[in-house]
């Protein structure tokens, strides 16, 4: 794990890091592919993090944890989400993070949380984003100045529609969640 955080500070500091965006292999109820462009202007802290740990393969396997109907889809818990672990526990996932560590909320107002914006999730505290992401099904302008908004839906959304819906309290997923199969960074 040490030489794995090494690698990924070496990702996060060199100057290539800034890719354009991600692409989400997504599996399970939903399948197919979602691509999503990162604000680097707007969000160069949550970009370049994200970044890193999708090149790292962080977030390879991980759940779509907590799913809410008309709200939004989340993910990207590398720590207690990965479902390809042997210790994978579906009730820690969404309460871990990653080996780098939290960023300071970057807000903006030059976007707002509309459908398929991308927003860095967090405890309580607006400095402890980290490496759980979500993606919004409608508008939530309510979230905006709140959360750092990191990118948006180019393609896909039609995946997104798709994914799990959480049953349980706070819309956590019971039974076999989807994943985010592979997650590649694109120019």
């Amino acid at each position: 794990p040490q030489m794995r955080s090494l690698a990924l500070v070496a990702v996060l500091t060199a100057g290539t890091a800034h890719a354009g965006g991600i692409e989400i292999d997504v599996t399970g109820q939903a399948n197919g592919t979602v691509t999503i462009d990162l604000f680097e202007d707007i969000a160069p802290l949550h970009a370049a993090q994200i970044t890193a740990l999708a090149a790292g393969g962080e977030y390879d396997g991980v759940v779509f944890h907590r799913v809410i109907d008309g709200f939004m889809a989340q993910t990207g818990d590398v720590e207690f989400g990965d479902s390809t672990a042997d210790d994978f526990d579906m009730r820690r996932a969404g309460t871990g993070g990653s080996d780098l560590g939290d960023i300071a909320l970057e807000a903006t107002d030059q976007k707002s949380f509309t459908r398929g914006m991308v927003g860095m999730a967090r405890a309580n505290n607006p400095n402890s984003a980290n490496s759980q992401l979500f993606i919004m099904f409608q508008d939530g302008p309510f979230l905006d100045g709140q959360y750092t908004i990191i990118g948006e839906v180019t393609s896909g959304m039609d995946v997104v529609d798709q994914i799990k819906l959480g049953t349980g309290g706070n819309g956590a997923v019971v039974g076999a969640p989807d994943m985010m199969s592979a997650v590649r960074v694109t120019d």
